[in-house]
């Protein structure tokens, strides 16, 4: 009914952010698209009653869509995403982390149809591979920010055609929140792209993105979080990266406290999160309990 009074009321709206509300239908969407054409951005996150029906809706009515949350809409398709892809050419942002039924088919969909594409966050989309991120890779070449966490089929290969063909990618970290911000307010931000979890990584991977078109000034956080095959040599490939000011790597238990040295011996200014199990439990002193774990150490 709400969306039904805005279809009516506000012909000429342009954003709108209805995230967590989940007594929201395809039905809603409908009567909101139908009056509501010219939207441009679109929050859905957390709603869970929605299904490939309302993406079909959109992508029949709204051309000027440009960015399009759907995080954590679990029924959602490649069926569905696909009808948003040819009918929102103009698409800059999208979020589907968590719809975990989507397969290679949307990057390939993305690729030839949203060629402006910026920003994608899917997280937790364990379906898609590196032949999509290949496809889309080669077509989509202002992409600035990539969420790819717990993506644990993808392997080297997507970080060499990342490095090839993306020029524009700056950040390597996860944080939708500051994406959703700053899209809005800033034409060419700083973005954010996780690798955490992709467990096939390894050095050769990071060694591209290091000498890609993007690392050497632009790159400036990369989060490695449980990619268990990264060692210290994956440092060394960072170490021209003159721009990076934070690194994540937590869990990942090749790297050593000498390689985050010899990193900062080239970059002094970064911020390095890792961890580091004691050798032997932390001694107690006095006899009085620990106020704080002594085992998680911030370098």
């Amino acid at each position: 009914m709400s969306l039904k009074a805005l279809s009516e009321g506000c012909p000429l709206l342009e954003q709108l952010n209805i995230s967590w509300c989940d007594q929201v239908t395809k039905d809603g969407i409908q009567a909101l698209v139908r009056g509501c054409g010219g939207l441009k951005a679109l929050f859905l996150k957390g709603c869970t009653q929605l299904e490939d029906e309302a993406l079909k809706y959109i992508g029949a009515h709204c051309p000027e869509l440009v960015t399009l949350n759907l995080q954590t809409c679990l029924q959602i398709t490649d069926e569905g995403l696909i009808t948003i892809c040819r009918g929102c050419h103009k698409l800059q942002s999208l979020c589907a982390s968590g719809c975990s039924n989507i397969t290679d088919a949307i990057l390939n969909a993305l690729g030839q149809n949203c060629p402006r594409l910026r920003i994608l966050e899917v997280a937790r989309c364990s379906q898609l591979t590196d032949v999509g991120f290949t496809t889309l890779a080669r077509n989509c070449h202002e992409l600035e920010k990539m969420d790819l966490e717990e993506c644990v089929q993808i392997t080297d290969s997507t970080l060499i055609q990342l490095s090839i063909h993306c020029p524009r990618l700056q950040v390597l970290a996860s944080d939708s929140k500051n994406a959703i911000k700053y899209f809005s307010v800033l034409p060419y931000s700083i973005w954010l792209q996780s690798l955490s979890h992709c467990e096939l990584i390894t050095d050769e991977g990071i060694r591209h993105l290091g000498n890609g078109a993007c690392a050497h000034d632009q790159l400036e956080v990369i989060e490695l979080d449980n990619c268990p095959l990264i060692t210290d040599a994956s440092l060394e490939h960072l170490k021209s990266c003159h721009s990076l000011e934070r690194i994540e790597l937590y869990d990942c238990q090749q790297i050593t406290r000498a390689g985050i040295k010899r990193l900062r011996t080239h970059l002094p200014n970064i911020k390095v999160h890792a961890y580091f199990a004691p050798v032997t439990p932390p001694p107690s002193v006095g006899g009085s309990r620990q106020r704080f774990c002594r085992c998680c150490i911030i370098l």
